[in-house]
């Protein structure tokens, strides 16, 4: 049984992430996560405990990734066979009021990740990234992103996401570390904290408060489930070619203020709510990305939906969230 590290395991995407591995795989895990404000452990702890058949596989260490000692030592213990990177700084907002955490984590933690995975001999190294290092597409009929497009971040949160993809393509290149890096698009899907679009627009409609919109709406994003995030970035730590980059995607695009009015209409709630903010600073107009090099690559194809994923993430929120306040 192969021991891998998977990093902010803690997080939206991570627990998914994790959860899919327990299920999916073999591999002994040892989770690293510092346990930041958008920490929400008792989604896979609760999973865990819920599934004791998994116990004996996964285990959770409290340390920070940008602490390059601490790492040390856990890569030292373990002797990990693989790293999964999901841990990252990524509210871009956060990034423009406070953009120190995100140089240290998304960037000081990436590399300190590979450092000890040089060092230590780590067989496959994965960084889990985004569509947001491309920059933006000006046009709606502009052709989606390819992974051979020049890196052009707006925010500092993209900025440190790209940085820390050109460390990992520099390790492959300079110490032949075997690596790949996975860049998505917008994930939704249960867990995800209450700061994003999606949560924050479902429980402010749900418990009736005002839903702010940055502009008019019209920024697009294309969106993907987090279970099928899952499932891609397995299949590249398992059958990716070193070296690579691969996109992962949907092709199912929507701008702001109509995935607002959808989720409106899905709980039942009046338009009114509907708030227009002055907009973000550096706000991108669209993102959207070709994925056909996985599909073609490793048979990858996304299996939920957004008209189901959507309804099925609501009903989570609406049953378990109760509790949590509206932003």
């Amino acid at each position: 049984m192969a021991e891998i590290i998977v990093t902010g395991g803690y997080g939206f995407i991570g627990t998914h992430l994790l959860k899919h591995l327990l299920e999916q795989t073999d591999y002994k895990i040892t989770n690293i996560d510092s346990e930041t404000y958008a920490a929400q452990k008792q989604h896979i702890l609760g999973y865990v405990k819920d599934n004791p058949q998994y116990r004996r596989r996964i285990k959770f260490i409290k340390k920070d990734i940008s602490n390059y000692n601490q790492l040390e030592k856990i890569f030292e213990t373990i002797r990990p066979k693989g790293v999964i990177n999901v841990a990252a700084e990524s509210h871009v907002d956060n990034s423009i009021t406070g953009p120190l955490p995100f140089i240290t984590s998304n960037i000081v933690g990436t590399f300190n990740l590979l450092e000890c995975s040089r060092k230590f001999d780590v067989e496959r190294y994965l960084q889990v990234s985004t569509d947001e290092v491309y920059g933006q597409l000006h046009n709606h009929d502009d052709h989606p992103f390819t992974e051979m497009n020049n890196l052009e971040p707006s925010s500092v949160y993209s900025s440190s996401k790209a940085s820390a993809d050109l460390l990992v393509q520099s390790y492959y290149r300079t110490f032949k570390l075997n690596t790949c890096i996975t860049r998505c698009c917008n994930n939704y899907g249960p867990y995800q904290h209450k700061e994003k679009l999606l949560p924050k627009t479902i429980l402010n409609a749900l418990n009736n408060h005002v839903i702010p919109v940055y502009g008019k709406g019209e920024n697009v994003r294309e969106w993907i489930h987090a279970e099928d995030h899952s499932r891609a970035v397995l299949a590249v730590f398992n059958r990716g070619r070193s070296g690579e980059v691969y996109n992962i995607g949907t092709g199912e695009t929507y701008n702001n203020i109509t995935l607002v009015k959808m989720i409106l209409s899905l709980v039942d709630r009046k338009e009114n709510l509907i708030e227009f903010v002055k907009d973000r600073k550096g706000h991108d107009f669209k993102y959207a990305i070709d994925c056909s090099k996985i599909t073609n690559e490793l048979r990858w194809n996304p299996e939920i939906t957004f008209e189901n994923g959507i309804k099925q993430t609501i009903d989570w929120y609406r049953n378990y969230l109760d509790n949590i306040l509206p932003c």
